[in-house]
């Protein structure tokens, strides 16, 4: 089978280059403004000759393309000229795409003439980064996985590399928005953390995806709830032609795709994906095995030009076990993961509908959205279930969500607003062994939280001084009813200002200063203690961050541009461990949750630093990147006293490559360096008390000395190479992609085992209620082939 399958694949590879065909581009320019077609648009293919007008139902058709990644060059007089999102033409098949055009400010003086592809929002002139789909599609160590692309860009740092958690700008990973298609979705990716961001792998289907709008900084006003990011996901629309089916596999899952029209007015797009990730961590001996599926779905109808719906939907099924057989057969290492780590179980789902009205001078956009997350973990002793349960947790979020927005379109200045409600339930079952009086004590809580939240928001945003001055202004505030405290919406009034001043015709000044707050966890809002209290409800607080971005770009031609942005981030309110004593903006990058404990709103912090980033766009046929970020994270433990955060590795540097060779051969190489992470040293007292290490099977932190001690530096190098097969009715893309491909090492924090080399306990040699503990050294030097096959018919 195995000589079978190698035949096949040399004998593909052989196919002659002549089988590729040409591609066919359609699609409708129409004004944003109105939703009304624009007749007698110029549409052109960027850096080839390629294009078409439009007609009178503002349609184009361009014919005999070249497979690859292309963008439109939209001009037409009385509109701006617009650069369109990046479109994959494939070989012998149509790719579709919507434009749309909004209305150029007329005056009578003579204005600076800037280069239109580097157009930037007002309201966001600064801390906007976009991923195109060439980069969703073909970037090295990404596996076509949205979370991991994210960790490419300035500012973002990664914990693990098997992780996606979103550490921004010396944020935690709570500290992040996601939307879809305008649709709040508060899980993105498999064995999400609950009450944080991060998880194994993503959810979203990179065959949806059409472009990413991520923001470090300078968060829209109609984006409550970030301190560190958002990101702003938009789906394309299913093909308008005929029906189509894609089949993709790759390094941890296998995907099947159906798009097409429904009737003259709608289209849909609906994928399932089913994981094989858990045989490969079996294969590679790692202590956890994943198995994962998920659901995404999004219908599109336009009912005549004044009126849009979009219905989405997107859901997961995941269930992590142990490879109990390494506690025979594993390292030491190993078999110290398996004696805490518990298994897993969760399901998430996320529907909502987006209703638009074009009318005469606004815009009017309806969102209802309903999302859950069910999270279970239980850990058994010895991980027999014969043996009993050490611990077990179960816990359900649910929110009901409705939006209000209205865009002004006819006034001399751009106007926005909105409101919304939120109607959010919570509840919690967990049981957990304690050590009292020297005995082990079972103890169960049952807890329950329901609340209602607001909020409203308005932006503003004008340009002066003959266009080279753009301000914006915005405000938005929210609230809750958790608590008095909370109710009130003046402790959370967020207004933020935004500046861009063109120095020249190639140089830009830019500036935004924002107050910004976020409502804490529900597993915070909802945490019972063992007495039956709330301690936590009426101590809450909405989480400020008060931000400053300053920063200079440079684009001295259609291809290059160059940027710096320094920030800086103050913290407060941030809730402190009652337990721990430190800050919970160090906690939330393990599996599980994050937050079900008793906590004080005291916390202060402060993040700080530099960003440089160097980009080369498609310049005959190569793309380059390189990002530098210099920064600093520290937050205040309970005796006010600033320590690092978890994740202050203090320099994050990515260099990325992508190259087409020819043949449609693509290449793309990344190399990432980041700096040594903060971590704790033991607590050898407590470790050493037998009883106190039946309860956890691990060493306890010393958090009197917390992230006193740093990891040496990371680097890798991940490569990826593709291949496109173009066939009369149908495309053929091969990828190999290879993860850490030079062998760099990972040190992670040593661990340490109470038994000794051939697993009996370190018997303490005075005091039969004490232990030895024995230092391990925990890293790995992994090499990660994959081969990928996407197919479309």
């Amino acid at each position: 089978m195995r000589l079978l399958c190698y035949s096949l694949l040399l004998l593909l590879l052989s196919v002659s280059s002549l089988l590729a065909q040409q591609g066919t581009i359609k699609g409708r320019v129409y004004s944003a403004k109105t939703n009304e077609p624009l007749e007698f648009a110029t549409v052109q293919v960027r850096g080839v000759d390629a294009g078409a007008r439009t007609d009178v139902q503002g349609r184009f058709v361009i014919t005999g393309v070249k497979p690859g990644f292309v963008r439109l060059l939209v001009r037409m007089v009385g509109y701006e000229t617009t650069l369109s999102e990046e479109l994959q033409v494939l070989g012998n098949q149509t790719s579709f795409i919507d434009i749309a055009l909004s209305e150029e400010a007329t005056s009578l003086k003579e204005v600076l003439v800037r280069p239109k592809v580097f157009l930037k929002r007002a309201e966001s002139p600064l801390s906007l980064q976009t991923l195109g789909l060439k980069q969703i599609e073909k970037s090295a160590g990404a596996n076509r996985d949205v979370s991991k692309l994210v960790q490419t860009l300035p500012g973002v740092g990664a914990t693990d590399p098997n992780r996606n958690d979103l550490i921004v700008r010396g944020g935690g990973p709570s500290e992040n928005v996601f939307y879809l298609d305008g649709i709040e979705i508060p899980v993105i990716n498999h064995f999400a953390t609950q009450g944080a961001s991060g998880g194994g792998v993503g959810m979203i289907n990179p065959d949806f995806v059409r472009e990413i709008n991520f923001y470090s900084g300078a968060f829209p006003a109609s984006r409550p709830g970030a301190l560190s990011s958002v990101m702003e996901i938009k789906q394309r629309d299913g093909d308008a032609d005929r029906m189509h089916l894609k089949a993709s596999v790759g390094a941890s899952d296998a995907a099947l795709t159906v798009e097409g029209p429904l009737g003259a007015k709608a289209s849909f797009i609906a994928s399932a994906r089913q994981s094989y990730l858990q045989w490969l961590f079996k294969a590679i001996k790692l202590p956890f095995l994943p198995t994962y599926n998920d659901f995404q779905l999004k219908y599109k109808c336009r009912l005549d030009a004044q009126h849009e719906l979009t219905l989405i939907g997107i859901g997961a099924l995941d269930n992590m076990s142990l490879n109990t057989q390494l506690q025979t057969t594993g390292t030491e290492v190993q078999r110290y993961i398996l004696g805490y780590l518990p298994e897993y179980r969760q399901w998430n789902y996320t529907v909502g509908a987006v209703y638009k009205h074009y009318a005469r001078g606004h815009v009017d956009s309806w969102t209802l959205s309903r999302n859950m997350l069910r999270n279970r973990g239980v850990k058994y002793q010895d991980n027999d279930p014969a043996a009993g349960k050490l611990s077990e947790y179960q816990s359900d979020e649910t929110e009901n969500k409705l939006r209000y927005e209205r865009v002004y379109t006819s006034l001399p200045f751009k106007l926005s607003l909105g409101a919304g409600l939120r109607y959010a339930s919570y509840s919690n079952e967990a049981e957990r062994l304690s050590l009292e009086a020297g005995r082990f004590v079972s103890r169960a809580t049952s807890a329950e939280a329901r609340l209602f939240a607001y909020m409203a928001f308005v932006q503003a945003s004008d340009e002066y001084l003959d266009r080279r001055l753009k301000v914006a202004l915005g405000l938005n505030l929210v609230g809750n009813t958790l608590n008095a405290r909370m109710s009130n919406p003046l402790p959370q009034l967020s207004p933020r200002l935004s500046l861009s001043f063109a120095l020249t015709e190639n140089i830009d000044l830019n500036a935004n200063l924002g107050r910004y707050a976020m409502r804490p966890s529900y597993t915070l809002m909802g945490y019972r203690a063992s007495d039956g209290s709330y301690p936590n409800q009426e101590r809450l607080g909405y989480i400020i961050s008060h931000q400053a971005v300053l920063g200079a770009e440079y684009h001295p031609g259609d291809y290059l541009r160059f940027s710096a942005e320094g920030f800086y981030k103050a913290y407060s309110g941030y809730p402190i461990s009652e337990l721990e004593g430190v800050s919970l903006a160090s906690k939330g990058t393990e599996y599980g949750q994050v937050g079900d404990e008793a906590v004080e709103s005291t916390g202060l912090g402060r993040a700080y630093g530099l960003e440089l980033v160097a980009r080369l766009s498609p310049w005959r046929q190569l793309s380059a990147t390189a990002t530098y970020t210099l920064f600093r994270s520290e937050f205040t433990d309970r005796a006010g006293v600033y320590r690092p955060s978890s994740w202050d590795t203090q320099q994050m540097l990515n260099l990325l490559l992508s190259y087409r060779l020819g043949k449609s051969w693509y290449l793309s190489a990344r190399w990432r360096y980041i700096g040594g992470a903060p971590y704790t040293p033991v607590d050898m007292e407590r470790s050493t008390d037998r009883a106190a290490w039946a309860l956890t099977h691990r060493a306890y932190p010393d958090y009197a000395r917390f992230n006193t001690l740093r990891l040496p530096d990371k680097h890798q190098l991940d490569l990826r190479l593709d291949k496109e097969f173009y066939f009369k009715r149908w495309m053929l893309n091969l990828y190999v992609d290879v993860q850490n491909a030079y062998l760099s090492a990972t040190v992670n924090a040593p661990v340490y085992t109470n038994l000794d080399p051939s697993g009996r306990v370190l018997a303490h040699p005075t005091d039969p209620s004490r232990q030895q503990l024995r230092q391990l050294d925990y890293y790995s030097r992994l090499v990660l082939p994959t081969l990928g096959l996407i197919a479309k018919f």
